[in-house]
């Protein structure tokens, strides 16, 4: 399947991320001081280790996750979803070229059609965080692994600046780095009411996901949780 993209009506969100597309990814560095360089690379080496031969990245933005994970495994078609044509076309200068249109929760591929199925900092701004899992179970292979990269909190003593941070300082910077300040107003909420921990574990399995996971990085910033579709 090649790149094909088809309009659909905007949401106030799809038109927010139109608008920071050509400063998304200059922005996102900034203000992870760079470490989503090392997030990416983290979630690529564990997709990896599973041998997939097909991967979906779904809110795959501007392909930043769907790049590192096929230089990683050049053998492995990957392929991008995303609900944003202006971030989708910045994939496509990556050299990414099966990329598609479509909201997370409702994706155009049959059921088992990939080994692996990846979300990294997407799946916050669905409408619903048990569909896109439903959503990743169904379109996985038996054996198949889904995985959700995403904010977390970390623990005390490092909880309370890191809040302070995420309400006060990164919405201000995003805000000029982007000329779009209204697309990080709710940027702190949604971590801050993002299932965590054995939470969302709890929700991976309720989508019917075994052989749960979450690992911590940067001292809990960031979480990834992986499950597996076994039948």
């Amino acid at each position: 399947m090649g790149s094909h993209f088809s309009q659909e009506k905007p949401t106030t969100i799809q038109e927010l991320f139109n608008q920071i597309a050509p400063r998304y990814d200059f922005a996102n560095s900034l203000l992870s001081a760079g470490m989503d360089t090392f997030w990416r690379r983290y979630v690529a080496r564990q997709v990896a280790r599973w041998k997939p031969k097909t991967v979906l990245d779904v809110a795959t933005g501007t392909g930043g996750l769907a790049e590192e994970i096929k230089r990683r495994i050049p053998n492995c078609r990957v392929f991008g979803a995303d609900f944003c044509i202006p971030m989708l076309l910045r994939a496509q200068n990556r050299g990414l070229v099966d990329l598609v249109v479509s909201d997370g929760l409702a994706l155009p591929f049959d059921n088992a059609t990939f080994d692996v199925v990846t979300v990294a900092f997407g799946i916050r701004n669905m409408a619903s965080i048990k569909d896109a899992l439903e959503e990743m179970h169904r379109l996985l292979r038996p054996g198949g692994h889904g995985l959700v990269l995403d904010f977390s909190l970390p623990a005390p003593p490092l909880q309370s600046p890191y809040r302070f941070y995420l309400h006060h300082i990164l919405p201000k910077v995003a805000g000029f780095v982007t000329g779009r300040p209204e697309a990080y107003e709710y940027f702190g909420d949604s971590i801050e009411t993002f299932p965590k921990g054995s939470v969302m574990l709890e929700r991976f399995a309720s989508a019917g996901f075994d052989n749960r996971t979450a690992a911590l990085l940067s001292f809990g910033i960031v979480t990834v949780y992986t499950g597996q579709k076994l039948s």
